[in-house]
């Protein structure tokens, strides 16, 4: 028998973040617990940053989509530890990719502190396009906030980079 849990796993790896469709919020690496408390499912969320304003949308989602399968749940904003691009899985990496947005480089653990700007990419982001590595940061803030606006020199497309956090 599937636990409640395990259903609630399964059904919020179907909803969308609403600012990047193509990815799951549990990809993405904001949904991070589901806990059962006396019949009403506690679902953690992080938000990638605390100022985040899809969090309200994303919270609407995460009920919606579990009350229309029979399940009460709650809705906890947590801040601590720190939501990084560390969360992300793989499979939702290769889906920024192919929508065009670059996903995050590896953060190295020293660098994981709390800072007020994410660190600078060590190496050259490549085109998600092309996949040239000739490319250039023409703004620090992209679509949102957790991403900065680059152009390929190769290709002349612009693309979204998701800054590792």
């Amino acid at each position: 028998m599937v636990s409640c849990v395990d259903r609630a796993w399964a059904l919020l790896e179907q909803v969308p973040d609403p600012e990047i469709p193509v990815v799951s919020i549990r990809e993405l690496g904001i949904l991070r617990e589901i806990n059962e408390r006396g019949g009403t499912l506690e679902v953690v969320l992080t938000p990638t940053y605390s100022g985040c304003p899809a969090m309200e949308q994303i919270g609407d989602d995460v009920r919606a989509a579990l009350a229309a399968a029979g399940l009460r749940a709650e809705v906890v904003t947590r801040l601590a530890p720190a939501w990084t691009t560390d969360w992300m899985s793989q499979a939702g990496r290769e889906k920024l990719r192919a929508f065009g947005i670059a996903p995050p480089h590896a953060v190295p653990s020293s660098q994981h502190v709390l800072r007020f700007q994410p660190p600078r990419p060590a190496g050259a982001i490549a085109c998600p396009h092309c996949g040239s590595a000739n490319t250039t940061e023409t703004s620090h803030f992209g679509s949102t906030a957790c991403k900065a606006l680059y152009k390929c020199l190769d290709c002349l497309e612009p693309f979204d980079y998701f800054k590792p956090y």
